[in-house]
């Protein structure tokens, strides 16, 4: 008898403060469920949006595959889907001459054919040219450095894309010297590997705003050309 009055005594007194705690914290959780709810649905959006620009951007390589053939099976050109986005990779050889930065009329048709495609078939993306050079010190050629001889290049490549019809505002040139390269300098063949002109077709999500991005280091853009001459 004595348990059953001290049963109903903390019911009356002590559940019904319980229940109001136990409302809080469900009105809480409920708060936090919506609002990971929330974060999932927005982090599925992203990883939609990714993929899609992820199957955009193999359509994009198929189309220069199929226009490059020759070149890629020469092994003048290749191609590679990267983080980075569509990089086409030109060798210096069949660009330009030993220390020079003028682009060899023999480069003409192969530049035309990535044009075309950058003008045609992909009007709206941004497209970074990065120059790259071995590690051999610059001696009989002018240049103060390897850096300036790679920024030449990809500047030059970058007018002459311009002036095949692709709009400058989506263009930006780079030089890197040296410092990147993709294979050992220890080589020839390495080193001839290094030699090179990566032209970038960037993911949209990752466009460069050449008016905004500084000069750093041997990071050159091409909003800041006329500063260079």
């Amino acid at each position: 008898m004595i348990r059953w009055i001290l049963a109903l005594f903390l019911g009356v007194f002590f559940f019904p403060g319980c229940s109001i705690v136990i409302q809080k914290r469900l009105s809480s959780d409920v708060e936090k469920i919506s609002e990971l709810e929330s974060k999932l649905s927005e982090t599925q959006k992203e990883v939609q949006i990714k993929q899609s620009e992820l199957e955009e951007l193999k359509k994009i390589k198929a189309l220069l595959e199929k226009r490059l053939k020759e070149e890629i099976a020469n092994k003048d050109v290749s191609l590679n889907l990267t983080n980075r986005g569509i990089v086409i990779t030109l060798t210096s050889d069949i660009l330009f001459d030993s220390g020079k930065a003028d682009i060899k009329p023999e480069a003409y048709p192969v530049l035309d054919k990535v044009a075309y495609i950058l003008t045609n078939k992909i009007a709206d993306r941004n497209i970074g040219i990065e120059g790259h050079t071995d590690n051999q010190p610059i001696k009989y050629s002018g240049w103060k450095s390897n850096w300036e001889l790679s920024l030449a290049r990809a500047v030059n490549v970058l007018h002459y894309l311009e002036k095949k019809g692709v709009p400058p505002n989506r263009l930006t040139a780079i030089g890197y010297g040296e410092y990147k390269p993709i294979a050992s300098n220890d080589t020839p063949e390495g080193r001839k590997k290094n030699r090179r002109v990566e032209i970038v077709i960037l993911p949209e999500l990752q466009k460069v705003q050449p008016d905004t991005t500084p000069i750093e280091g041997n990071n050159v853009v091409r909003g800041e050309e006329e500063e260079l001459k």
